[in-house]
């Protein structure tokens, strides 16, 4: 018999969420489908803000939207946060969209173009580096921006000088799950190293900006108290050295994500509290020196992670060198399985209470080998019409999907004291082709 927890339930062998039952969710908006719980979204909100508030009460916490971008859960989540991680100029307009003011989003685009970053400075939010060109083009285009608009009745109000600027650090501290889920160190894309970040901030100072905070990211998925609390006080050592250097007071110190949640058995909880109490312990040491700044994280996994499921309907079975199961959710549906070899538990949501029998692939419908959601997994015996649920689909589930093979991207639902409401419809072949352009001497 399967473990379950809240938001989930067991009714007589069938899954339940926030007290809807799978089975007519399933059948009401067909499959595949994410399933969103409000109570756990506010629940994880929650719990974050009242860890680290506790703690160190100048804390700022804001969600990582390229976790999951839908617009009704960035309503949603805009009532528990304190504001956005974008990570692309849409990702903007879909904050502001939300109700979030521009100094409650902090825009950090990775390899900007000089595109991306004129757009976040018309939208006057706080900019976040992470290289040192990214800063010289952006000043630039500062210049030029103003150039165009200074003739303007209302140019203050529509480009204001960059007052702020913030960099991410790469630190060398590495974290996460998976190999392919680490931000820092020698083979990581990201960041300003620590031996040019000093370089980075006199560059801004001597420009004019006045006002600062840093930032790193270094991983994803860390279920480890003491990683946070490592990773924060390298932060904070670089922090105050170009405090020493430079004369500059942070405004924040954003220590970044990678809040986990556990995927898989062994895996137990992030002791959050211990989390919170260990990186508090270590910022109240230094935050004196640079100004009392605030205690920033951005994460997104945590948030929208484990309120999730995947429901997909069992169409084939077929038992060739091993036994297959044939699901209409794929790599284009949840690519994480296909793009970490990420694990997530699968139920069959009609058959809790069965005891796994039998090993199987569970594999999707797309044109690739790689299309499998679980490989040799112990399940209970699986027949065509049966239902199964991915657990822990809502971070990083239909932010990653795609329309591979002509597969219109899922419908989404969100669940609250056992009603449901439809968030996003399943899209069709028309919304695939609306946007391509036929010349003429092509057509029919």
């Amino acid at each position: 018999m399967y473990t379950i927890q809240k938001p989930l339930e067991n009714r007589n062998g069938i899954l339940h969420i926030e007290g809807v039952s799978t089975l007519d969710l399933a059948r009401q908006f067909d499959t595949p489908l994410y399933v969103y719980s409000e109570s756990r979204i506010r629940d994880n909100c929650r719990r974050i803000k009242a860890a680290f508030k506790k703690y160190y009460p100048k804390f700022r916490f804001y969600y990582a939207v390229k976790a999951n971008n839908n617009l009704a859960l960035l309503n949603l989540i805009k009532q528990e946060a304190d504001g956005f991680d974008c990570a692309a100029p849409e990702e903007i307009e879909l904050a502001l969209k939300a109700g979030a003011k521009p100094n409650e989003i902090l825009y950090s685009g990775v390899y900007n173009r000089n595109e991306e970053l004129a757009s976040a400075l018309k939208a006057n939010v706080n900019i976040n580096l992470e290289g040192i060109s990214q800063l010289k083009r952006l000043l630039l285009l500062k210049s030029k921006i103003s150039k165009g608009l200074e003739n303007s009745k209302n140019f203050q109000n529509k480009i204001k000088t960059p007052e702020f600027i913030s960099f991410r650090v790469n630190p060398g501290i590495q974290g996460g799950k998976y190999k392919k889920l680490v931000f820092a160190g020698p083979d990581a894309k990201f960041g300003i190293i620590e031996k040019d970040i000093l370089e980075a901030y006199t560059i801004a100072k001597k420009a004019g900006i006045k006002r600062f905070g840093i930032h790193m990211m270094t991983g994803s998925c860390v279920l480890n108290p003491d990683y946070f609390e490592k990773a924060t006080e390298k932060l904070l050592d670089i922090a105050v050295n170009i405090h020493n250097q430079l004369g500059i007071n942070f405004e924040f110190i954003d220590i970044g994500g990678g809040l986990g949640i556990p995927y898989e058995q062994p895996e137990k909880d992030l002791d959050l509290e211990l989390t919170a109490k260990k990186v508090a312990d270590v910022f109240k040491e230094k935050a004196k020196l640079l100004g009392n700044p605030y205690l920033m994280i951005e994460p997104g996994r945590y948030v929208v992670g484990d309120a999730s499921i995947l429901l997909t309907k069992v169409h084939s079975i077929k038992q060739a060198y091993k036994k297959f199961i044939g699901v209409d959710a794929g790599m284009n549906t949840l690519l994480r399985p296909m793009l970490y070899d990420a694990y997530h538990q699968i139920f069959v949501a009609n058959k809790l209470n069965e005891k796994p029998t039998e090993k199987v692939n569970i594999a999707g419908p797309v044109c690739e080998n790689t299309d499998q959601l679980a490989k040799d997994r112990l399940m209970p015996k699986i027949e065509e019409g049966d239902l199964l649920a991915v657990l822990n689909a809502g971070a990083y589930g239909f932010s990653m999907a795609s329309q591979y093979n002509t597969r219109p991207l899922p419908a989404e639902v969100l669940v609250n004291n056992g009603k449901a409401e439809l968030i996003r419809k399943r899209e069709t072949v028309e919304d695939i082709y609306r946007n391509v352009i036929v010349p003429k001497r092509l057509g029919k």
